[in-house]
């Protein structure tokens, strides 16, 4: 055999090799446990496998082409509401039933971690439609005639920065940039948006998670600003989370704003729970960890509260990664109250609500939009979900899926749900974001809801010390005190 040959032999086995060894490093972690055991009030969690190649699984958005439509739970319809939109995320309806949408991405940023993280985060992006500019508009969506379809479209602004969380009360419209808060003047109806805005808030910029959420109070005198964490699990030093992983509070009149709830890696979804008029709040939880770690959650959001992140997760569970003295004591980290599936990245979140046209099975509880994973094996999330509620306002039971699943079952997805929102007929809006759809969903012929009865009573005397979390005195409650059902 002559010596070229046996070269040629040998470069041929050596890449065979490290085409083995790459396949190995990048096969990733396959899940052992279904998604609906890391969901609901008490969900298993795994032994953590720390890793440090992620496991990576990214469907492709492939659209929907000219007609086709998500699966809707049964005694549901789904239409399209408007399409041909640039990334819509953000939807916020206001009370004349206009409906405004911010078409955004991602701005230019550095993602914690280092250059490689950064090429491969760059790479995850494109593929999973996340790669393009923003389009950085505001946009109004009209249907003025209440056939579920909006025909009249207006663009209100072009010059934002990568805007997403909005609001608006007594003539002052909110937006949050990724950046900043603005507040316009904006009376409902107009369908321009001239002058120059207000900037009530420097918000802390871009990093891993860049959405700024914003609801108002019930009273309309304070904004709660969801702001996410910088990176995974604080790879780049707490330094870099100043202000992030947090929901704060501003009160618009004398512009004093405190920390309201910490320890949320990246919280989206805001929205007051109509039986006790709690804030509660759709978050997304850390990666490589394996596949069943660890759940996206719903949970209330009391004033103070601590969340965990980055050095517990799930309670007082430890992430061993994460150096250095813990910043909280874990006696006092809260448990989220209600688990949605690890990876599934939870964004959007509304309740029931009184004209709400969903029909007997979805009218006392909150719907999710699941965005979607792209580091879990299989994918899951890419769907809306529904959880019930009980009568005190609490949530029970596993998610009940309104809107199936957008994979196709080939590693590609027709789209990705983003956001929730009511139009003024009572069905319910998805954002589409990757297939610049939003979709209208109703159960044909359904009444509306009647209003869910805000629960009143007698309140419990002040708690003069606080030992760690207060739900978990009542798993082993002290001698004299009884249970409901004990």
């Amino acid at each position: 055999m002559s010596r070229l040959k046996k070269i040629l032999i040998a470069l041929v086995v050596i890449l065979v090799l490290l085409a083995a060894l790459g396949w190995w490093l990048l096969r990733g972690d396959p899940a052992m446990l279904s998604l609906e055991e890391t969901t609901g009030t008490d969900p298993v969690l795994a032994t953590p496998d720390e890793q440090t190649i992620p496991t990576v699984e990214v469907a492709k958005p492939i659209g929907w082409g000219d007609d086709g439509a998500p699966v809707a739970a049964e005694g549901l319809a789904v239409n399209r509401f408007a399409e041909g939109l640039d990334h819509p995320r953000v939807i916020y309806t206001m009370p004349n039933g206009d409906v405004l949408v911010t078409l955004t991405n991602a701005p230019e940023r550095v993602v914690a971690g280092g250059w490689l993280t950064n090429l491969v985060a760059g790479i995850l992006f494109a593929e999973a439609g996340a790669g393009e500019p923003s389009p950085d508009q505001l946009v109004l969506l009209r249907d003025g005639d209440g056939d579920g379809v909006a025909e009249e479209r207006h663009v209100l602004r072009d010059d934002l920065a990568s805007p997403s969380g909005l609001a608006w009360a007594d003539g002052k419209l909110y937006v949050a940039n990724h950046d900043a808060l603005l507040r316009f003047d904006y009376e409902e109806g107009a369908t321009a948006l001239p002058g120059k805005p207000e900037k009530l808030a420097d918000l802390p910029a871009a990093g891993n998670h860049w959405m700024r959420n914003v609801l108002l109070s019930e009273d309309g005198k304070s904004l709660y600003i969801a702001v996410g964490s910088a990176s995974n699990i604080a790879e780049g030093g707490m330094e870099a989370e100043e202000g992030r992983a947090a929901i704060h509070e501003l009160e618009l009149d004398s512009g004093f704003a405190r920390l309201f709830s910490a320890g949320l890696r990246n919280p989206n979804g805001l929205a007051w729970n109509p039986w006790s008029g709690d804030l509660w709040t759709t978050v997304n939880e850390r990666d490589m960890l394996g596949s069943d770690l660890v759940p996206d959650y719903l949970t209330d959001v009391p004033i103070g509260a601590h969340y965990g992140w980055p050095w517990f997760y799930y309670g007082n569970v430890v992430d061993d990664r994460v150096k250095g003295a813990y910043g909280i004591n874990p006696d006092y980290v809260r448990t989220p109250r209600y688990a949605l599936g690890a990876h599934v990245a939870a964004l959007g979140l509304v309740f029931s609500r009184e004209g709400s046209r969903m029909g007997e099975g979805f009218s006392n509880g909150a719907f999710i939009a699941r965005h979607g994973s792209w580091n879990r094996k299989p994918a899951a999330g890419y769907d809306v979900v529904y959880v019930e509620f009980d009568e005190r306002g609490n949530p029970t039971g596993k998610p009940k899926q309104v809107l199936d699943s957008f994979l196709t079952g080939k590693g590609e997805t027709h789209g990705r749900p983003t956001w929730l929102g009511w139009d003024k007929t009572g069905a319910l809006l998805v954002s589409d974001d990757t297939a610049g759809i939003i979709w209208r969903v109703m159960a044909p012929g359904a009444a509306g809801s009647p209003a869910i009865e805000r629960i009143k009573g007698e309140r419990l005397p002040p708690q003069i010390q606080l030992n760690g979390d207060p739900r978990r005195a009542f798993e082993n409650p002290p001698p004299g005190i009884s249970m409901p059902g004990m």
